[in-house]
């Protein structure tokens, strides 16, 4: 095993990254490859010196135990350095390709079971149901597990054998003169399996196309946009690999009377002009049902009315927002003659102290006189 200190080997820093330890070993294995130097025993012996100085530095845990106590960390049997691999050069300069473009050793590895597709489904609720919370069943139409080969592909009986072509890594090494590049295996597409014997109800994929019926439980305060996870129950993957997630949308339709604004309900309550000027008390909507709501007197269309936890309790936080309640006058219609000659009388008698009264009509009509005689002076 090489005395000399692996970061001058490699000729990088003790701080360098991962990236950096990689590229100066790609550039001087490059550099002192024996199929690039035949016979230059020196330079043999300075390539299995920076493989083995790579093999240390490149694993986070034998560089944190070179770091702490230098060589004496891999004597006596320790970690292996250069010369313990028994692969020969073209296995190392392999080695090269594959620690720097994520091939592995010995032909690369089997690729990793392609996890199936999440689905997203669009749920449309009442403002009741998104408020209250609710149980709801929704029919999902998806790639679901093939039962009879339990999602393996393979006819029952029968089983998925090794490739071949890759022995089971799911992908082969192609040399090109001094460069070996690791290429997906053409005949198992990747999967390190070949299956001999499809099933026939999936044709060999270990998946079928179905509609599922699932139970999703809304919890109360959902509001549009929020997202439920339905762990496993997206796509099943091919070859039995995992299934994905499936995410329900919540879109609350608009109401009738209420519009959501986060936690608090808004709303629009008419009343006369009898109970605007006098006073009263109205029966306003809720979501739990009606409650009684007092007026004051002299109240002006328009003015808001705050109704402390009668909104929606938050899904998040579980604070529980208010309903506000804007009033609007409503001017009489359908009058009779008896009931207009009544207003006019009353108009009548209003109109000699119009001041006391409408202050804001009066206010309003003098700003206007004043902006008129501004414009002729």
């Amino acid at each position: 095993m090489s005395k000399r200190d692996y970061y001058e080997v490699l000729e990088v820093s003790k701080d360098a990254s991962e990236r950096d330890i990689k590229k100066a070993y790609k550039r001087l294995a490059m550099k002192l490859h024996p199929d690039r130097n035949a016979g230059d025993k020196d330079k043999e012996e300075l390539f299995k010196e920076v493989k083995e100085a790579y093999e240390i530095l490149n694993d986070d845990q034998k560089r944190a135990a070179f770091d702490q106590y230098g060589h004496a960390a891999f004597e006596q049997g320790g970690h292996g350095g250069g010369g313990h691999g028994g692969g020969g050069f073209g296995q190392d300069f392999g080695d090269i390709f594959g620690d720097i473009f994520g091939g592995g050793r010995g032909g690369g590895r089997q690729q990793r079971q392609q996890r199936g597709s999440d689905l997203r489904y669009n749920l449309e609720l009442s403002l009741e149901d998104a408020v209250r919370g609710k149980t709801l069943e929704i029919k999902v139409p998806t790639f679901v597990s093939c039962e009879p080969c339990d999602g393996s592909g393979a006819k029952k009986g029968t089983s998925a054998k090794s490739c071949t072509t890759c022995h089971g890594h799911g992908q082969v090494q192609m040399r090109q003169g001094l460069f070996a590049v690791q290429q997906t295996c053409p005949t198992c597409s990747g999967k390190g399996k070949v299956i001999a014997s499809p099933c026939t109800s999936c044709r060999g994929q270990g998946r079928v196309e179905k509609t599922k019926t699932l139970s999703v439980k809304i919890p109360p305060g959902v509001d549009t946009g929020d997202r439920i996870r339905l762990s496993g129950e997206g796509e099943a993957g091919e070859h039995g690999a995992p299934a994905g997630d499936l995410y329900v949308q919540a879109n609350v339709r608009d109401h009738k009377i209420f519009v959501r604004d986060e936690n608090n309900l808004y709303c629009e309550v008419p009343i006369s002009f009898t109970t605007a000027a006098l006073g009263g008390e109205i029966e306003v909507p809720t979501l739990e049902g009606k409650v009684k709501l007092k007026i004051p007197k002299e109240t002006q269309t328009g003015k808001m009315f705050r109704l402390r936890g009668k909104g929606v309790k938050s899904v998040r936080s579980h604070s529980i927002g208010d309903l506000m309640c804007k009033v609007v006058l409503e001017t009489p219609v359908n009058l009779s003659g008896d009931q207009a000659d009544l207003l006019r009388q009353l108009d009548e008698k209003m109109g000699k102290s119009t001041i006391k009264h409408s202050p804001k009509e009066t206010g309003f009509f003098d700003g206007v006189k004043k902006f008129f005689d501004d414009l002729k002076s």
